[in-house]
């Protein structure tokens, strides 16, 4: 693998590596909220037409202010799919609503949601996942997953590449959904950790690119 990156120079060059802690913490409450709900957009849909509408989604929802979102009735969810430049899909505009209540409430018992994600375990990611899918909306598989890598939290993806990976080192025999599967996958990451001195992210991508 290494030598079809050109050598370890190279396949380093190509890793994304997380924030740090500070950085995360610095992150202001609607950022986590404008990429949770771009990512929630995104998925199924095309990337780049999301990408090209945000702007105006942005103005559309003030900015993504949690307090705004999360007090938005019904009715105020269905006149903002009748703007123009707002993508019309009512599950996906009403997990902004849910995924703001859900964190506000996280924002307020951390005193910002900075310092809630800057506070994930490595060891605990798997966890600290299901927290996200459970109390979130729309958060699951690879979306919440996608969220979190941008915004810079530690957090692998489990894209089709590196499930094959996990597949082909005895971790797992499909996706990981299950509590069992990600119990299993938790252990065989904080053990590669523990040997690499590497992040999630690195570990996550150099399993994928290990595929093919």
């Amino acid at each position: 693998m290494i030598e079809r990156f050109g050598g370890r120079k190279a396949l380093q060059a190509q890793l994304t590596r997380p924030s740090s802690p500070s950085t995360l913490r610095k992150i202001p409450d609607d950022r986590w909220l404008s990429e949770a709900s771009r990512a929630v957009m995104q998925a199924g849909f095309n990337w780049t037409v999301v990408r090209n509408k945000w702007p105006r989604i942005e103005e559309i929802f003030h900015g993504f202010d949690l307090h705004h979102c999360a007090f938005m009735p019904d009715e105020g969810l269905e006149e903002v799919m009748k703007q123009d430049g707002m993508i019309r899909h009512w599950a996906k505009t009403k997990a902004i609503r849910d995924n703001a209540i859900f964190f506000l409430e996280l924002s307020r018992a951390h005193n910002g949601l900075g310092n809630y994600f800057s506070g994930w375990d490595p060891a605990s990611y798997t966890d600290n996942l299901r927290a996200l899918q459970k109390g979130g909306s729309r958060l699951g598989g690879r979306t919440g997953q996608v969220f979190l890598r941008r915004m810079g939290v530690d957090t692998p993806i489990f894209s089709p590449d590196m499930v094959r990976a996990l597949v082909r080192e005895d971790v797992v025999l499909k996706a990981p959904t299950s509590k069992r599967d990600l119990a299993a996958v938790q252990a065989a990451l904080s053990r590669w950790q523990e040997e690499s001195k590497r992040s999630l992210n690195e570990i996550s991508q150099i399993l994928a690119y290990s595929v093919g």
